[in-house]
């Protein structure tokens, strides 16, 4: 199979002067909305210009078939829309700050949901993966998280241990409870993530939580719930009774 060239022009592509004037990007969000825009559509309107011999709409196309999802262009280095052709220091800085923009606005956000949570007693498993999403800035690396809460299951401290491909070695009572001893923690919820998308647990999964249940125990700091998340679902299991 032939390997696409992202850095080439997309044949037969469409330019913006060849459609109709109302189904231009800035014309189209104009009458229609932001929300009725293609994702390329919307990159065009950032970058706001083309490239000798291509148009804007062109090179937005390209940048969407490189990335594939706006995900991942946030995720990516001003050195990384650099090596895009099409993409120079100035374009490059659009990008990135648009995106940081973004970010920072869902920080906001996500940090009013945080202090309401920190209020309210942690009832049920869809309250703590919103927490644990909070510390997840990138799906494709493992994190191993921990929760601590008092004694009304509020919680008092969320700690990110690792972030990497887990090890016995992190994934140990000494490391998994350090956090929740400091902060005076009467239970805690252990979370990570499966960069593969699939929530269900491993056969270690498994045996890593009952060892952590054990030793919970052992130190009189009860383990609630053990939580794998992904990007779109969760598996508990609290829920599945296996805790």
């Amino acid at each position: 199979m032939e390997k696409q060239n992202y850095n080439k022009p997309l044949q037969k592509s469409i330019t913006v002067h060849d459609l109709p004037a109302d189904e231009r990007p800035r014309e189209k969000l104009r009458r229609q909305g932001a929300d009725k825009l293609s994702n390329p559509e919307l990159l065009a309107i950032i970058l706001r210009s083309g490239t000798k011999g291509e148009s804007v709409l062109t090179t937005a196309q390209r940048l969407m078939a490189k990335f594939s999802s706006l995900e991942k262009i946030a995720e990516s280095s001003f050195d990384d829309f650099l090596e895009f052709k099409g993409l120079g220091p100035a374009k490059s800085a659009q990008l990135q700050a648009c995106f940081e923009i973004s970010k920072r606005i869902n920080k906001s956000t996500n940090a009013g949901q945080m202090n309401k949570l920190n209020n309210d007693p942690v009832t049920n498993p869809d309250y703590a993966v919103k927490l644990i999403r909070e510390k997840i800035s990138n799906y494709s690396k493992e994190h191993f998280i921990v929760l601590s809460f008092d004694t009304r299951s509020r919680l008092i401290g969320t700690d990110n241990i690792s972030i990497g491909n887990l090890t016995a070695s992190i994934v140990h009572p000494r490391e998994t409870y350090e956090a929740a001893i400091r902060r005076h923690a009467a239970r805690i919820i252990i979370a990570h993530n499966h960069p593969s998308g699939d929530a269900e647990p491993s056969d270690e999964d498994v045996r890593i939580t009952k060892r952590l249940s054990e030793a919970g125990k052992v130190m009189g700091i009860e383990l609630i719930d053990h939580i794998i998340v992904t990007e779109t679902n969760y598996f508990s299991f609290k829920e599945k009774n296996m805790v």
